[in-house]
């Protein structure tokens, strides 16, 4: 029962309706890459299984990743399986695309991208620390994006491990109804097989080794009680979405096995349960259960039967069934280079079908771009195919200027589907090539660098002609920094993180900007008035156009919306992005011969720059939201330390022995935090650190940011 499918290119041609696209997405170390490791190991993908602290993970194939022993960016994979145990789906082989995602907050532009694309999720949490902050991030992320889900609580074997106490957790912290579909036989050291409460059955593993089937045999009689009531439960739940099942439940029918899973499946699509299953992939205990539920419960792409988008130039709606019989469409989510290939744009195939050698059009760019060859990954390794067809996940070679959210359609029948947004850089630090030569190097890698990364920002200080490039946090930029001098062969020297500060304004003010010059012959002639106003925090920038009566032409107007943007992006205070205000241009005045964009944008500079010096400047820093996990006896000298950092302490809860600390600390007091934390508690700490919004800097750190600046 145990023993690894074996699987041919040619499986590969499978209808819609057999295909899963999943992700698979947690908290750091929640056993995220353990669990996809097993997975191919037992559908016969890998005839070895990859162990991640052993630094073997098929998925983690970048050194930086085998090295800390974490996933940094999303890996793909296809695999197929056949369920084994009484599968309410037609016992014949499925095709399942895995996307393995990170779990370290670093790289959330991994989990945003991959959401985006997936038909389906599954959730992996540590069966002793339930749903912790970062499971909560990337579970509203694919609520974002309605991805239909199920749970799998790992570490069953693990000192501390409570199954329903997770479900419990799940069910308060999601905000969901959870489908508990497994018992647990034992826990911690005594974990030994999961009861199935809709088959009535348990399976049995007498030890750990993978080669070793498990049995199915009857619910252990200490258990039946507990398993009969969770049972009762899950049927409950199940009818109560289904009006005929509901009508059956409330007569004292019986309902058939089947007809549940069924009514199952529909729910759990339509978001309205979550099945919870249990096991121990460290141990190999459980995956194949997960295996069949991913097959019954979680979505095809013709289970989602259609996907909105709009018509590029006349921006009606567009609608698109997900058949290979419809037009093209995709979404390109990923570029990634490979040393062999080049570059490679992963696309998830909507509508329609693609081919190597043919023509696509990129409706984002309003460009046409050659299909070179199509691939399928695994991890970094390729396998070459002539077409792909809806449903499927491939990597496009030969694409030149998609970018990462781009829509690739029929360009007879065009489509701009939604794009991905992404969080914006919290930290920056300054890089400085050693030679000449790695100067050239450097800018190639950098492009190639932030092409695949959205949330990796590269800037020119053209006051210092510093490069800085600004990522999601330490670890972020660490990363990448390691990469320029590993895969791209660039010797640089780098300078400290810099906080990724903002500037606004605090009150309403009126600006004049007049831009004059007279140098015989044509000279230049712009004016405009601009109308200044604050707005709420994490609301953007936004400019209106108030001008009545052609006091300046309309062809102007962009060139003054340009040079506002440009102003605000060198600041005024300390030389950081202005953001949150609503500029409106609602006066001014223009010379028929002598007007021209350049003198618009300057002036549209001046006013913006003299305006903001009356509108109550102020500067603002990234908050983190800090959760540390500790032994009771250091919670004490964890929160004094917060506070001395400018943290605030949102609470404490306990976890077992361990106590849980939330606090809001400004980013500028995290540095080298994780050195500090560990020589406070003699390394039995651990912290976990995502951003949670900008708040205002106090004077007197302002004044020292500001002449730092120089500004």
């Amino acid at each position: 029962m145990a023993t690894p499918q074996t699987v041919k290119t040619t499986d590969r041609n499978l209808s819609a309706e057999r295909i899963r696209n999943i992700g698979i997405i947690a908290h750091i170390d929640a056993g995220k890459t353990t669990t996809t490791e097993r997975i191919l190991y037992f559908t016969g993908k890998s005839y070895k299984i990859g162990e991640v602290h052993e630094g073997e993970a098929i998925m983690d194939w970048m050194e930086q990743e085998r090295e800390r022993g974490i996933t940094i960016v999303s890996a793909a994979t296809t695999t197929f399986w056949t369920p084994v145990l009484n599968s309410a789906m037609p016992v014949q082989k499925y095709r399942i695309n895995i996307i393995d995602t990170p779990g370290h907050v670093d790289f959330t532009a991994e989990v945003e991208r991959s959401l985006r694309v997936l038909d389906g999720g599954i959730t992996v949490l540590d069966a002793d620390k339930g749903v912790q902050s970062q499971s909560e991030t990337v579970w509203r992320q694919a609520d974002k994006y309605s991805v239909p889900r199920l749970c799998f609580v790992n570490k069953m074997d693990k000192v501390g491990a409570n199954f329903l106490n997770v479900v419990e957790d799940i069910k308060q912290k999601f905000g969901v109804k959870p489908a508990v579909m497994v018992l647990p036989i034992g826990a911690e050291n005594e974990f030994h097989g999961l009861i199935q409460l809709l088959d009535g059955n348990a399976l049995w593993w007498k030890d750990q080794e993978p080669e070793t089937p498990y049995e199915i045999i009857d619910i252990p009689e200490e258990l039946k009680a507990q398993a009969e009531e969770l049972r009762t439960q899950l049927v409950e739940q199940i009818c109560e979405t289904d009006e005929q099942l509901l009508e059956k439940y409330l007569n004292g029918e019986e309902i058939p096995v089947n007809e549940l899973k069924a009514a199952l499946r529909r729910a759990v699509i339509d978001y309205e349960l979550v099945p919870i299953y249990g096991g121990s992939s460290l141990r190999n205990m459980g995956i194949q259960p997960l295996l069949d539920a991913i097959v019954d419960y979680l979505p095809s792409p013709t289970d989602v039967k259609e996907i909105s988008g709009t018509h590029p130039s006349t921006d009606e709606p567009v609608v698109r069934q997900l058949t290979a019989s419809e037009p093209l469409a995709a979404l390109a989510f990923k570029i990634q280079t490979d040393p062999h290939v080049g570059r490679i744009t992963y696309c998830r195939i909507y509508s329609g079908k693609i081919s190597s050698g043919s023509y696509a059009y990129n409706a984002t760019r309003d460009i046409k771009e050659r299909v070179g060859r199509l691939l399928l990954m695994h991890a970094n390794q390729r396998e070459e195919i002539d077409e792909a067809v809806a449903g499927e996940i491939v990597a496009v070679v030969g694409l030149k200027d998609t970018k990462t959210g781009d829509t690739i359609c029929d360009e007879n029948h065009p489509i701009l589907l939604e794009g991905i947004s992404f969080a914006e850089p919290v930290i920056s630090l300054a890089i400085e090539p050693r030679t000449k030569s790695d100067q050239e190097k450097m800018a190639f890698a950098l492009n190639k660098l932030s092409e695949e990364d959205p949330t990796f920002r590269i800037k020119i200080n053209h006051e210092t002609n510093q490069t800085v490039i600004a990522g999601m946090g330490e670890l972020h930029l660490e990363i990448l920094v390691d990469r320029l001098k590993r895969e791209f062969k660039v010797d640089a020297d780098v300078g400290a993180p810099q906080v990724a500060y903002r500037e606004t304004i605090s009150k309403s003010v009126e600006a004049e900007g007049k831009f004059i010059r007279q140098s015989g012959g044509r000279g230049q002639y712009g004016h405009c008035w601009l109308r200044l106003e604050p707005k709420d925090r994490g609301t953007g920038f936004e400019f209106v156009n108030a001008i009545t009566g052609g006091t300046i032409p309309r062809d102007f107007i962009p060139a003054i919306e340009k040079g506002v943007k440009e102003a605000m992006g060198n600041g005024v205070l300390a030389g950081y992005p202005m953001v949150d205000m609503k500029v409106t241009v609602y006066d001014g005045s223009y010379h028929e011969v002598d007007s021209s964009e350049i003198a618009f944008k300057i002036a549209a500079s001046i006013a913006l720059q003299d305006g903001s010096k009356r509108a109550g400047l102020q500067l603002l820093e990234p908050i983190m939201n800090v959760e540390v996990t500790t032994p009771k006896e250091f919670m004490g000298d964890i929160i004094g330390d917060l506070s001395g950092r400018r943290g605030v302490v949102q609470g404490t809860t306990e976890s077992g022995a361990a106590v849980i600390v939330k606090a809001l600390v400004p980013l500028a007091e995290m540095s080298k935090y994780a050195t500090i934390i560990r020589s406070m508690t003699q390394g039995r700490a651990s912290y976990y650190m995502e951003p949670a919004h900008y708040e205002v800097v106090p004077s007197n750190i302002t004044a020292e940011i500001v002449e730092a600046s120089g500004k």
